[in-house]
């Protein structure tokens, strides 16, 4: 069996910047146990599988796989399953490919100018931190957190980039968290509104480069501080990624550049 392989960096400015995602490009069925086995082997924090809907018209199936484990929800390997299928010529700018995922249906559109838009659930943290979480993030952090919220990952919110920069949480007191965790800041650049990081031990990805998953609380939240749903955020981890947002309703828009690091194809059986 021979599985189509792109390795595509989601929103990216250039070549080895932005989130490094693999896609396979699935023509028939394989089971989990494979798919898990080639996320560990591929060693990225996300590898993306898809395959045809038979009789949907053009609808795929996404599962997206870390090197430990299956996920519900995952941005930059879907901007990147999106880019992929272009590249196969099974897509092409304009047109709005639609995903059924374990998160739910997801949507990507190929914009004419080479970027992708990415449709995501937003998740607005409506219920408060319990003690014990609040207490496992101010240790880990070593304070310095002005607030913090809880839907599907917590979310530490600092007074400054600078903070957030800065921070070095230990894995051991991460893990302590019980989920990942998302720092964030308004940013210091004039074209930059918020930034952020995302550990997440826990799924086998100790600090994930730029997280479409975490942007679907981080822009609710920051929409609602700033009074509009237009925003730009950057994720600061080594690599960097800026992510241009919308909230949308009841969804939040991602838009985000994809360059092409390598193909070929997976041999297996």
């Amino acid at each position: 069996m021979t599985i189509p392989f792109f390795q595509i960096d989601a929103f990216s400015s250039g070549p080895f910047t932005g989130n490094p995602a693999a896609v396979c490009l699935l023509e028939g069925p394989i089971g989990a146990d494979l798919m898990q086995s080639i996320a560990e082997e591929n060693n990225l924090s996300e590898t993306a599988f898809v395959a045809e809907i038979p009789g949907s018209g053009g609808a795929y199936a996404l599962r997206w796989f870390t090197p430990s484990t299956e996920v519900e929800l995952c941005g930059h390997a879907t901007l990147a399953a999106a880019e992929a299928l272009r590249l196969a010529g099974k897509a092409r700018a304009g047109d709005t490919v639609a995903f059924s995922t374990m998160g739910g249906p997801l949507s990507a559109r190929l914009e004419p100018d080479g970027a992708v838009t990415i449709d995501l659930p937003a998740a607005i943290s409506k219920e408060p931190m319990g003690a014990d979480r609040l207490r496992a993030i101010e240790i880990a952090l070593h304070g310095g957190v002005q607030s913090a919220f809880e839907h599907r990952y917590a979310m530490a919110v600092f007074g400054s980039e600078e903070e957030v920069v800065a921070a070095a949480p230990a894995e051991r007191d991460l893990r302590e968290i019980g989920i990942p965790l998302i720092l964030t800041a308004p940013g210091d650049a004039e074209d930059v509104d918020f930034v952020s990081r995302f550990f997440a031990p826990t799924l086998g990805v100790p600090e994930d480069p730029v997280t479409g998953s975490a942007h679907c609380q981080l822009v609710p939240y920051w929409a609602a501080q700033l009074g509009r749903p237009g925003l730009v955020g950057r994720q600061l981890s080594k690599r960097t990624g800026e992510l241009r947002c919308a909230l949308a309703g009841e969804r939040v828009h991602l838009t985000g550049n994809a360059h092409l690091y390598l193909k070929g194809a997976i041999e297996q059986g």
